[in-house]
């Protein structure tokens, strides 16, 4: 299937978008969209017969939880309302703990890498053909960018990708920047590691800036591509002629003149590298074994301590860096407190310049438990529990938001919104 050339559709540059020409796929963040309700700028994309591929970032396929259902047909949901030829999601985990460690839940609110161990192998071969058999078009996974090794792992990140492709017949989606990401944090050869990848299930690939601080490599997708990163792409085209290539962009948006620039010094590596095309094989693949229970209690155990260490200050396993640990737990606070302030744009407004620090000194002792509402609703029962903020005005405010916002209908007068008043207050 060839894509060609496309770009991260977001909303800021919707318009931009439909202006360019050249531009023959877009993706979306499936999360982002309801079938029943597409942005209209997007419909019109799709009307001029420009491809919309769902990219997936919560089913997290890399845990120890088989794929929930509801999240899997929501994908599956969002293929059909876009016509998608194909879904992506991640080679990751975002969440952990529950019923295999009888502990509570954890949330990342980010995606993780999974420790490339069999354990860890055998139950994402399972997970991806529980997916597979969900979703009525083709799956390809996305390598991650990491800011942490686990210790001890088996096989390089080509190995553990190459075994998977064998076992499950899923293709790739190859991200240079986060191989580039990979290089920089964790000391990985991104030529090395396209040695080793089987490059004819390629699908398509990725292409993001970031930026470098302290020795670690941040996979923004907020700052211009740089030049490894182009060097990286000129490379993999040296060896396979990718059916797609596409920019990613989440945020600081430049001008669309950038934008399009970026898209030709992107077009212009992959012309430099000139590989030949290499056909994917269509026969089917094998059906991979079931991953053991055992195996999956043994991955669900070590994800959770890593995921406890990082978001709620339990003690680190042994055999991970400190420092690089410490700025991934960093990382996740922050992008909380970002993620938080977009989806309750209010609570940044009536909390003024103190929002962000309050909200990580929040994150540092209380680690996300649901989705990003509700960790916005949870900060606010915290802050009026704690009797936060101290500006009176301000905190009748962030009481009636709260009040507005807790049930599952609006607020009305009566014993609901006087037993929520209890409970803020801590009375019962």
């Amino acid at each position: 299937m060839r894509l060609g050339t496309g770009i991260g559709w977001r909303p800021e540059i919707a318009d931009a978008v439909a202006g360019m020409a050249g531009i023959d796929w877009v993706e979306v963040v499936a999360e982002n969209v309801c079938p029943g309700h597409l942005p209209e700028p997007l419909t019109r994309l799709r009307e001029r017969g420009v491809t919309v591929i769902p990219h997936g970032v919560s089913l997290g396929l890399g845990g120890a939880e088989r794929p929930d259902e509801g999240r899997l047909r929501a994908l599956a949901e969002r293929a059909g309302a876009l016509g998608a030829p194909l879904v992506t999601e991640h080679i990751a985990f975002v969440r952990a703990g529950g019923p295999l460690t009888a502990s509570a839940p954890l949330e990342a609110g980010h995606l993780l890498p999974v420790p490339r161990t069999r354990d860890a192998l055998d139950v994402l071969c399972e997970n991806v053909a529980i997916a597979q058999e969900a979703l009525p078009v083709p799956l390809a996974l996305e390598n991650i960018a990491a800011l942490f090794s686990w210790p001890d792992e088996e096989m390089s990140e080509g190995e553990f990708l190459a075994e998977l492709v064998e076992r499950t017949g899923v293709r790739l989606l190859i991200d240079v920047a986060n191989l580039h990401t990979n290089h920089v944090n964790r000391g990985e050869d991104p030529a090395r590691a396209l040695d080793r990848l089987p490059l004819e299930a390629l699908a398509y690939v990725h292409v993001a800036g970031g930026f470098e601080r302290d020795g670690v490599w941040h996979d923004s997708h907020a700052h211009p591509v740089p030049p490894p990163v182009l060097d990286i792409l000129t490379d993999l085209a040296s060896r396979v002629a990718p059916p797609g290539v596409l920019l990613e962009r989440d945020e600081n948006f430049p001008e669309p003149a950038e934008l399009e620039r970026e898209l030709a010094d992107i077009g212009e590596a992959v012309r430099k590298g000139g590989g030949p095309v290499r056909a994917r094989a269509d026969e089917a693949p094998p059906v991979p074994p079931g991953a053991s229970a055992e195996a999956r209690q043994r991955v669900a155990v070590a994800q959770t301590a890593v995921l406890s260490a990082l978001v709620a200050r339990t003690p680190l396993p042994e055999g991970f860096d400190r420092k690089r640990m410490g700025v991934q737990a960093r990382s996740l606070a922050a992008k909380r407190a970002d993620v938080v302030a977009k989806v309750a744009p209010e609570l940044p407004v009536i909390l003024g310049a103190g929002y962000r620090e309050a909200f990580l000194g929040y994150a540092h002792t209380r680690p996300m438990r649901g989705g990003y509402r509700q960790d916005a609703l949870e900060f606010a029962a915290h802050l009026l529990r704690t009797g936060s903020p101290a500006d009176a005005r301000a905190r009748r405010r962030l009481r009636e938001w709260w009040l507005d916002r807790a049930g599952p209908a609006p607020r009305t007068p009566g014993p609901a919104a006087r037993l929520a008043g209890r409970v803020l207050s801590g009375r019962r």
